[in-house]
């Protein structure tokens, strides 16, 4: 049966024999197939685990299977081949990438390195490996906080690359000697506190899920401590945090500030809510670059498969197990 068979129409959802042939082309292919929070709703579905880069790539690293399918954008699948560099790993477009991860070069960062000599230099896992390969220590949305307050309060910090992730860590810790690189991740800049303010003030009786990659942090930060929001409502979370949050809520309506594909997992974790995004635009195009369509072709030919150089890697790996021995790298499951 052919691809044209399996998905008649770019616009509709693939059939169940779409999915038995993903499934199938899997199991002989010996692949665990992850999908992020942020993927078509599809993807997820068809997925073995679904969740936040780091929790995929570490569930990946534990798994029995010789091959691993990302279904995410590249930095996520070099995560993992960085944490499983005897495995093949798959991303189903190679072109899906990251306006967050590319904001920062490894050369960008080894001249910023050079003007602050003795800093601790922190970086987000949404970042390349090359940068990751300059890196001290790595973070994740859920535990940069705890990333930062490990380091002695003498030592400089260098923060990349989310200048919203950054201040939110900076505010919280009251860290003066932190600089913070000017990176963001398009969709979530793209989420405003007035488009925050307005939800807030229409739905009155709604919980507030804000990313802290996003531009209205600050802002839903703002309506908590003014009264605006009662404090207990706004919550600061990952995508996994989120998930986690939503079966433990009791309201009834909930207004999610990031990349709309979370809407899919959060309802299904909690499916007597309502879950609103803030922003119903915030898509993130190479996300959805990872089509059906897309899968199909990686798991029946093997394409696209990501390398990471060895000592890259090895670096790398370093960054990322000095976060894990930190503290919880948090769960998106």
């Amino acid at each position: 049966m052919s691809v044209e068979t399996l998905l008649p129409d770019a616009a509709a959802e693939p059939s169940p024999e779409w999915f038995a042939e993903v499934r199938e082309l899997a199991r002989r292919r010996d692949a665990v197939l992850l999908a992020h929070n942020y993927q078509l709703p599809a993807i997820q579905d068809v997925a073995d685990h679904v969740g936040d880069s780091l929790a995929l790539s570490r569930i990946a690293a534990e798994s029995d299977a010789s091959t691993i399918v990302f279904c995410g954008v590249h930095f996520m699948a070099e995560t993992a081949k960085i944490l499983s560099p005897d495995k093949t790993v798959l991303i189903p477009d190679a072109r899906a990438g990251c306006s967050l991860a590319d904001s920062i070069t490894a050369d960008q960062l080894r001249e910023w390195r050079s003007e602050h000599p003795d800093a601790v230099v922190v970086s987000y896992v949404n970042t390349t490996a090359a940068v990751k390969a300059e890196t001290d220590v790595c973070c994740t949305s859920s535990n940069a906080v705890d990333v930062v307050a490990s380091i002695p309060v003498e030592r400089e910090v260098l923060f990349l690359p989310d200048q919203f992730l950054g201040a939110h860590v900076r505010r919280v810790l009251d860290r003066t000697n932190m600089h913070v690189w000017a990176g963001e991740c398009h969709v979530h800049a793209g989420i405003n506190g007035a488009e925050l303010s307005a939800q807030a003030q229409a739905h009155p009786d709604a919980d507030l899920f804000v990313h802290p990659e996003c531009g209205c942090a600050t802002s839903a930060l703002y309506l908590a401590t003014s009264g605006s929001v009662p404090e207990d409502r706004v919550k600061i979370l990952s995508t996994g945090g989120m998930v986690d949050a939503a079966r433990a809520t009791g309201a009834k309506e909930v207004l999610v500030a990031t990349e709309v594909g979370m809407l899919h997992q959060l309802r299904r974790a909690a499916p007597e809510i309502d879950f609103r995004a803030v922003n119903e635009r915030a898509s993130c195009r190479y996300m959805k670059m990872i089509t059906p369509e897309a899968l199909l072709r990686s798991v029946r030919e093997g394409t696209d498969e990501v390398h990471v150089d060895r000592e890259l890697a090895e670096r790398g790996r370093t960054a990322v197990q000095r976060m894990i021995e930190i503290g919880n790298p948090g769960s998106g499951e």
